[in-house]
């Protein structure tokens, strides 16, 4: 149905006389369900205007309507209080009325009149809806303009009585301004008196019983305010929502209904609420013959417990959830009547989304060589939620074979279970490396359906690894390491993708024992920290802090697939993968080391859904416990984004202003999202 008031006339005079009720002519424009966040944007479509009626007319009683602005061709005597707006032109102003000579010109518009009144919302909806507007600068015969004055007449007339104003009068001419090639067609516009609400009668709150008085102010109108729609239609959504929010699911809010009185310049506003009954949850039904979930593993995902008062946003969280899953095409959430007259339960149905994918991939990249990958995925193989995956990797300097099993939603909402075991030969500059990994990790994670404030992970990794690296003078070392990894992360930012303010603060821990020629323990620490801040509505300025070190043992015995690095697209822009730090051997090899510090800043500034990032960043590896600050090596570049519907992709180009010998003058990342 449309949204719309419902207006009438409170008439009065004989004994006889009565009220009569007529429903708005509506306009054939959308609906207005957000009507608000539309002023609040000009940028965006526009929503529908809503029309708050035409007065039947009163057979015994005349009209009380405020009189209209003086003009130079009419004779008629001035009533009393008749004034005329400040941008009337005088009588002797140089402009001539058109005769109908069937030519074709061109026109522009104009509304005097109406400036004290008009807000944004009231001159964007004339201007996308003005029949005038929507030709302006064509030519056009006068029988054309005169039809479009007409529409547009009417028009002003509804947008006028949508903000309180039911007596206004409107003028409108087509005039040749002296010396000028166009027609000025003119609006002159008396809104008159503002009317305000005389009376306001919810009926059937009262049904809600002790919550009357808090879905109450859920309504913003009040006596006194202006018989404004916009206002009237937005408190009607505020008061459906908030029944919905406390509890009533079948309530329902009517269209309101206003009854106008002109003698007085007041309104009598009326408005049906039927609450439905006050409800909690009650059990979930999974509907279908085959359902990917049981209602107990749905239960484990809603944010509610049965017992719960009933609340929509629960619902809509819960929805928004299983679609998060990955394994429905669509989900529908119903309440239905527990018969209890207490409760509500949930009617779940959730169609299938295709559950297996085959992805492959296929590049080259600066100092990496040629990579390609290919997997397999099902990803309910273990229901519920459990998904596995086939990976490799054949490349200039990586070969992979890995089998990931990964649970959603693990024994509660948010909690992912992984298990990976994975064999691989990497060759770096910085070490060789044939490994064997088996790694187990129960986490919270974030995602962009649901960004998290707190992230955490822990778990337990066993490696089994031949490496060989400039230390060792290309003699092959075997290590057996065993790490329990503890992270931390504190997430304020405003988006995942592209925080434009606030911060972000992550810690990790991974206590290790290696086996080479003897048992060693280390730990490993590291801290990182980000913050954004706004400095107009185009440009943030970003800035990004690393810290590491390594606690016990030293470099050499430390395996070298587990040591720092510094240098790339995640790091330090400007240098190759891992390139920055010590160096060692004939081929000046990099080797890591046990301390990390890393620094970036930039400027992002957006054109519309393309942007330019100017960078800086900074970084260094040390082989002692601290980093060396004054062997900072630091890169500086300039990137583009492009701002898709699901994040940021960015494309860097950065070049290192202190390099070492053999860094590269200009280095190229491409990847989705911000650097940091």
């Amino acid at each position: 149905m449309t949204d719309g008031l419902r207006t009438g006339r409170r008439v009065s005079g004989p004994p006889h006389a009565r009220r009569l009720l007529l429903a708005s002519l509506l306009l054939a424009i959308p609906c207005l369900a957000h009507a608000q966040e539309t002023a609040a944007s000009p940028d965006q479509p526009l929503d529908a205007m809503p029309d708050i009626g035409i007065d039947w007319p009163d057979m015994g009683q005349p009209d009380t309507v405020a009189p209209l602005p003086p003009d130079p061709t009419d004779t008629r005597p001035l009533a009393a209080g008749d004034a005329a707006p400040a941008d009337v032109p005088p009588d002797d102003a140089p402009e001539a009325v058109v005769a109908d000579a069937g030519e074709e010109r061109r026109y522009s518009v104009q509304l005097a009149g109406v400036d004290a009144i008009a807000d944004a919302r009231f001159n964007q909806r004339f201007d996308q809806l003005s029949a005038l507007r929507q030709e302006d600068g064509k030519a056009a015969n006068l029988a054309q303009i005169n039809r479009r004055m007409k529409e547009d007449g009417e028009l002003l007339d509804r947008l006028l009585r949508a903000k309180g104003y039911y007596a206004a009068r409107i003028r409108s001419a087509v005039t040749a301004p002296a010396g000028g090639d166009r027609l000025l067609v003119r609006f002159d516009v008396n809104p008159g008196p503002l009317y305000l609400l005389d009376s306001i009668d919810l009926i059937g709150l009262a049904e809600t019983a002790e919550r009357e008085a808090d879905l109450r102010a859920a309504f913003p109108p009040k006596v006194g305010d202006p018989v404004d729609a916009d206002a009237i239609l937005a408190g009607r959504d505020a008061l459906a929502t908030k029944l919905a929010e406390s509890g009533f699911p079948f309530a329902r809010v009517d269209e309101p209904d206003v009854r106008i009185d002109h003698e007085e310049r007041k309104g009598d506003l009326d408005m049906i609420v039927v609450p439905g009954g006050f409800r909690r949850f009650g059990a979930i039904r999974v509907e279908g013959d085959d359902p990917l979930f049981s209602a107990h593993h749905v239960q484990e995902i809603a944010r509610f417990d049965p017992g719960d008062p009933y609340m929509a946003s629960d619902v809509e969280d819960l929805r928004r959830a299983i679609v998060a899953t990955g394994l429905v095409s669509s989900v529908s959430l119903k309440p239905v009547d527990a018969g209890d007259g207490e409760h509500v339960d949930m009617a779940v149905d959730m169609r299938p989304a295709p559950l297996r994918t085959i992805a492959g991939e296929l590049g080259y990249g600066t100092g990496e060589g040629y990579r390609a990958e290919v997997s397999w995925q099902h990803r309910n193989f273990f229901p519920p939620e459990g998904a596995v995956t086939l990976r490799g990797v054949v490349g200039t300097q990586e070969q992979t074979a890995s089998f990931t099993y990964r649970r959603n939603n693990f024994k509660r909402r948010d909690n992912v279970l992984t298990g990976l075991l994975s064999v691989s030969n990497i060759r770096r500059d910085a070490y060789d490396a044939r490994t064997i990994n088996v790694s187990g990790f129960l986490e919270r994670q974030t995602n962009i359906l649901f960004q998290k404030k707190w992230v955490w992970r822990i778990g337990g990794e066993l490696i089994a690894s031949d490496e060989a690296d400039a230390f060792s003078g290309g003699a092959r070392r075997t290590f057996l390491i065993g790490a329990v990894p503890v992270s931390l992360t504190y997430d304020g930012s405003d988006d995942l993708l592209n925080p434009s303010k606030g911060f972000r603060l992550g810690g990790r821990l991974s206590p290790e024992l290696s086996f080479q020629d003897h048992t060693f323990g280390y730990a490993k620490v590291q801290l990182d920290g980000s913050v954004y801040q706004p400095v107009n509505d185009r440009t943030v300025v970003a800035a990004r802090a690393r810290f590491g070190t390594i606690l016990g043992s030293t470099v050499d015995q430390i395996a070298p697939s587990r040591r720092f690095y510094a240098g790339g697209g995640a790091s330090v822009r400007g240098y190759g993968y891992q390139a920055i730090g010590p160096r060692y051997g004939p081929d000046d090899n990099p080797v890591g080391g046990k301390s990390l510090a890393e620094f970036s800043l930039e400027a992002r500034v957006r054109f519309g859904d393309f942007g330019v990032v100017p960078f800086v960043d900074a970084g260094n590896i040390s082989t002692s416990f601290l980093p060396r600050f004054r062997d900072l090596r630091i890169g500086a570049g300039v990137g583009v984004r492009y701002y898709s519907n699901f994040g940021p992709i960015r494309v860097d180009v950065g070049t290192p202003l202190n390099p070492q010998s053999g860094d590269p003058k200009i280095a190229v990342y491409v990847s989705l999202g911000q650097a940091f």
